[in-house]
């Protein structure tokens, strides 16, 4: 497995010890390896056989109803 070394801010540092102290992760390597992976995940391009979603402004409005257009036959009159 290749080494890398990393300059962490010391609030990032400060995070990964809590969370080793809190049991989250066996060990800090462990840690690190987990959230790093998690992150690289997150950025990863989702592979999908779909073909692309309308613009949102355009589904939005289809998505929409009159509500004078509704037929609900359980309506009742109220004031």
């Amino acid at each position: 497995m290749p080494e890398v070394e990393v300059s962490l801010p010391d609030r990032i540092d400060s995070e990964i010890a809590r969370l080793v102290e809190q049991g989250e992760f066996l060990n800090r390597e462990q840690a690190v390896e987990e959230l790093l992976s998690m992150g690289v995940s997150a950025y990863a391009p989702n592979e999908t056989t779909e073909e692309p979603e309308q613009d949102i402004f355009t589904q939005m409005t289809e998505d929409q109803q009159d509500p004078a257009a509704r037929s609900d036959e359980s309506d009742e009159y109220t004031l």
